[in-house]
């Protein structure tokens, strides 16, 4: 048994370094840039421009600074924006969600995209969710919807480029560790799981769930990595699934899309949650639109695959 642990995790290794060290090398480079383009302006001139559509959804103006900031960076950055404006509770919930949906585009999008989706269809299908759920919470939500929001108080503002790069690199010091850290040790553990066929009894429980989100019960393990520790971290998962063909592209495809609006339904929910937003606009309207959209994937196969044999000709 000790020989099959050991053997299991050393296959997993090196594969899984591998994985680790793109992802660092992809995201710090990136939110160097955002917080240079912060630094700068451009965001925030961004945001004003996409004011009057951020209006459609009952969002006032800066609203659409807060959605870009969480886009282009991450969440805690979205929350920080917001705990500097004079956002009222209902305005919170949209946001939030729509946050939620769309964030860490760039990065996100690169490790679904070597995780066998289409990088642009999935950048594409976040923003147009976002606007959806945006739109719809509008429409939904009573107008006099009240609540107390529990923001900390506001960081310091960065002053300087010289503080622009210590702020950004007090951020990254910890992030790349803990990168490396889950992403080899997931892969790992699931390559443990998978020796001693533990996973096909986790996966189990889940199968009705699956079956509803229109996913594939083989994608049940990678549903859970995605939404305990994000999106990153179980995109790493995911890309180690398919580099050794253990997932088929229909399944992959399904699970991206899924994933892509509803993750890390864990640690991003309890962020908002600790601000005073309520659980139940946290987290139905992700997995009612990821469920949704998944559905519509699998119709718009299964109508195209029936117009490809009708095209095909009769042979004797």
């Amino acid at each position: 048994m000790i020989r099959r642990l050991w053997s299991a995790a050393v296959a997993a290794w090196r594969p899984a370094w591998r994985t680790a060290w793109w992802v660092v090398r992809l995201t710090v480079p990136i939110t160097l840039a955002m917080s240079c383009l912060d630094r700068l302006g451009v965001i925030g001139w961004v945001s004003h421009g996409l004011a009057p559509l951020f209006g459609l959804m009952g969002l006032p103006g800066d609203g659409a600074l807060v959605f870009l900031t969480g886009a282009c960076s991450n969440l805690y950055a979205a929350v920080a924006v917001m705990a500097t404006l004079a956002i009222d509770y209902r305005s919170a919930i949209i946001l939030a969600v729509m946050g939620l949906i769309c964030h860490n585009l760039i990065i996100e999008t690169a490790v679904q995209r070597r995780a066998g989706a289409t990088g642009w269809q999935m950048a594409l299908l976040r923003v147009a969710a976002a606007v959806v759920a945006g739109v719809s919470l509008n429409l939904v939500l009573p107008a006099g919807l009240t609540g107390r929001l529990w923001f900390a108080e506001p960081a310091a503002a960065v002053t300087g480029w010289g503080g622009v790069l210590v702020a950004w690199a007090a951020t990254m010091a910890p992030l790349v560790a803990k990168m490396l850290a889950l992403i080899v040790g997931l892969n790992v553990l699931q390559s443990v799981l998978r020796e001693f066929r533990i996973i096909d009894l986790l996966v189990i429980p889940l199968r009705p769930l699956m079956r509803v989100f229109g996913l594939a019960d083989s994608t049940s393990f990678l549903w859970v990595i995605c939404n305990v520790v994000g999106l990153t971290y179980g995109g790493a998962a995911i890309i180690d699934e398919v580099r050794d063909g253990r997932a088929t592209p229909a399944e992959v495809r399904r699970l991206n899309a899924h994933v892509a609006l509803s993750h890390s339904l864990l640690e991003d929910t309890l962020l908002f949650a600790t601000v005073g937003l309520p659980l139940f606009w946290l987290l139905v309207p992700r997995m009612v639109l990821a469920a949704i959209v998944v559905w519509v994937q699998r119709l718009a196969c299964r109508l195209t695959g029936k117009r490809s044999l009708r095209r095909q000709p009769v042979t004797q």
